[in-house]
């Protein structure tokens, strides 16, 4: 009996070193290249936009005013300190300056005290009602400033805190709050629960809990919140302009810089404006570079779980 042997297969063609199949590597890496140059000029020119204003600022601070409009691309012939000083004494600089940062200061601290406590009990505990009131505090994101400064004048004038510190620090927290809930909300629901339970097993309670375990766990988050709500209010204008009208000898920094730009039009002391603009810049930029790397750690810590 005469038997066939199967056949061998047929050579398979050799290979070319090219996928036949799914995208090709070297025209996702051009891709990747042409996005990450458009990034870099996009971030070169915002920059750019940025930082010459502020540069400029700098320099007609140390100017005269004739510098200031005859020359003011040019470098100051001299550095006059006593545009500084004068804005500091004569313009009340100094005064505004103190005031701001009591009011800054205190709004922050019962901003971060208060919203800090809300989210941690938002996102770490289960009650009826709680995405009502975390919703509750998101939407106050979404509410412009202006649409309630008539109410709010008569609420505070209400509550006998029109032209006082104390009302302005209370609305600065309020203000501050949805944004503060909304962050550290989001960054509380990363924490490890395997910490808090062993605090709870050895014995902590809720207050302890909270204060020596969650905060310290929580500093980065906590952190780049609070600086990013002592920029807010450094910055604000609308709501002391209308809550601190009537008393000059509590101003803030922004309201006695608007004194200054308009006197400065019939004064021409254009240069103690720039002093006193370089004054209220320089306290912000050293803040965000002091802690420019726990900023950067607080928001990639709060993003990945």
């Amino acid at each position: 009996m005469k038997t066939t042997l199967p056949s061998a297969p047929a050579a398979l063609p050799p290979r070319t070193g090219k996928s036949t199949t799914g995208p090709d590597p070297k025209s996702q890496r051009s891709e990747v290249r042409l996005l990450a140059g458009l990034g870099h000029i996009a971030l070169a020119v915002w920059a750019v936009i940025v930082i010459v204003p502020i540069l400029w600022t700098f320099l007609a601070a140390f100017k005269n005013t004739s510098e200031i409009f005859s020359s003011p691309w040019t470098l100051p012939a001299e550095l006059r300190w006593e545009n500084f000083s004068r804005a500091w004494t004569k313009a009340h600089v100094g005064r505004y300056f103190v005031n701001s940062v009591i009011v800054v200061g205190c709004s922050t601290f019962a901003t971060m005290l208060l919203g800090s406590m809300a989210a941690y009990v938002l996102a770490r505990y289960k009650f009826w009602g709680n995405r009502a009131v975390y919703y509750l505090f998101v939407s106050g994101l979404a509410f412009p400033v202006f649409l309630a400064l008539v109410p709010l004048f008569f609420v505070v004038k209400n509550l006998g805190l029109l032209d006082t510190h104390t009302g302005v620090i209370l609305v600065y927290t309020a203000y501050s709050l949805p944004f503060t809930v909304f962050f550290l909300a989001a960054f509380f629901r990363t924490l490890p629960s395997s910490v808090a339970e062993a605090g709870m097993i050895d014995g902590c309670s809720h207050t302890r809990l909270f204060f020596q375990v969650m905060v310290p766990m929580a500093k980065p988050g906590l952190i780049s919140v609070a600086i990013f709500n002592i920029i807010g209010q450094w910055a604000q204008y609308q709501l002391p302009l209308v809550l601190l009208s009537n008393a000059k000898d509590k101003w803030v920094l922004t309201q006695g810089i608007a004194d200054i730009s308009v006197n400065a039009g019939y004064e021409a002391d254009w240069s103690g404006l720039f002093a006193a603009l370089t004054i209220a810049i320089l306290p912000m930029i050293i803040v965000y570079a002091v802690f420019q790397r726990q900023i950067q750690s607080g928001l990639t810590s709060g993003a990945v779980k």
